[in-house]
């Protein structure tokens, strides 16, 4: 307990941090091109949240645009959650010791300087469990993420002592609703931010089919974490019920206003409103008159109030803009994000000053959820 409590004096409990509550942000995934101060300002948003795909420093950290966007978004007065991701899709995670360890902890050396002590909040991963060969995922996976918080964790301690705002946090995790997804190396993972004293807690990102099934994701990891220690969530959405949709018949009144032919299937439309962009009534129409969307139009406020009502949700961030990647090639199969977003200026035409126009089902719970 000594050596706890003295941790705890020497980083965590450093007075004059600001503890983050409940807060609902903006995430805008690696998209940092898509931050529009006029968006936020509509939203009354406070936080921005963005990733960093860490292979992308070796072009220039101070160059990066996720990392002058995260800092020019502290200077304008957003409080910024930064996410470092590390993607291995094709390879195994490098050993301690090896060149492409000594690699990988270069790129930390070359943006902590840059980021801690401005963002408030910095999370150790972005997506592992993703981001990674399903073989890959074992005690290996820790191995290095440990030896990434390790270095963060050193970083901090020897030059961001004093009244030093930037919390860390391990992220993410995902798909907890499966039970294949709790493993030996989940475990681990959550041992480790347990028994960490300079982590503040775990990211999720429960991307699910319906409410319900973010409870195992709160089941899993509360009782997992010290009673101080609070949880993230970066992402979170029901994109899979919205996919679950996508080949569906249009609905009959829509077919019927817009003159859409009767046997159209709803990704359908999402698609012509992708390659020409729909007057908000129509795009607000179509999702407004489809069943299966104008039932979740309130998931946002009823998600949050599961997450606040635990006490220990610190922030989470929603999906803000439908970005680039989320319209290329959209067809059938494709995983329908842009139906997340609260900004919709990829199906939506523009407001008349240039600014994106608001997603109807999701703007006004997102600004009321700013003042509870």
């Amino acid at each position: 307990m000594r050596g706890f409590l003295a941790a705890c004096a020497a980083i965590v409990c450093l007075p004059g941090v600001a503890q983050a509550q409940g807060a609902l942000g903006a995430n805008y995934n690696e998209h940092y091109e898509d931050v529009d101060y006029r968006d936020l300002k509509k939203a009354d948003a406070s936080w921005v949240r963005i990733f960093l795909t860490m292979p992308q420093l070796d072009q220039g950290a101070a160059k990066h645009g996720v990392v002058r966007t995260t800092l020019d978004a502290g200077k304008q007065g957003y409080k910024t959650i930064l996410s470092f991701k590390w993607p291995f899709p094709n390879r195994d995670f490098p050993k301690p010791g090896s060149a492409e360890m000594e690699k990988e902890l270069a790129r930390l050396d070359a943006v902590l300087p840059l980021v801690m002590g401005k963002v408030e909040i910095l999370v150790i991963g972005n997506e592992p469990y993703i981001e990674s060969r399903e073989a890959d995922r074992d005690l290996d996976l820790n191995a290095f993420y440990e030896a990434m918080a390790a270095r963060v964790i050193a970083y901090r301690a020897k030059h961001c002592i004093e009244d030093c705002k930037t919390r860390l946090y391990m992220g993410a995790l995902n798909r907890l609703d499966l039970k294949k997804n709790i493993t030996p190396s989940t475990d681990r993972w959550m041992e480790y931010v347990k028994a960490t004293p300079q982590i503040d807690g775990v990211d999720i990102h429960p991307h699910i089919n319906s409410i319900e099934a973010s409870k195992p994701f709160l089941d899993y990891i509360l009782p997992r974490m010290r009673a101080e220690q609070k949880f993230l969530v970066t992402e979170f959405s029901v994109v899979w019920w919205w996919k679950d949709n996508l080949k569906k018949p249009i609905p009959a009144a829509f077919s019927a206003k817009y003159d859409v032919p009767k046997n159209s299937q709803n990704w359908q439309v999402i698609k012509a409103a992708l390659e020409q962009p729909f007057a908000k009534q129509r795009w607000d129409d179509f999702l407004s008159m489809s069943p299966w969307f104008e039932s979740r139009k309130h998931y946002l406020r009823n998600q949050m109030k599961m997450f606040r009502d635990t006490g220990r949700l610190a922030v989470a961030t929603y999906g803000f803009k439908q970005g680039s990647s989320m319209s290329n090639n959209f067809g059938p199969d494709k995983t329908p994000w842009l139906l997340n977003s609260v900004f919709a200026p990829r199906t939506v035409q523009a407001n008349p000053d240039g600014s994106a126009a608001a997603n109807y089902a999701w703007i006004d719970d997102f600004k009321a959820l700013q003042k509870n």
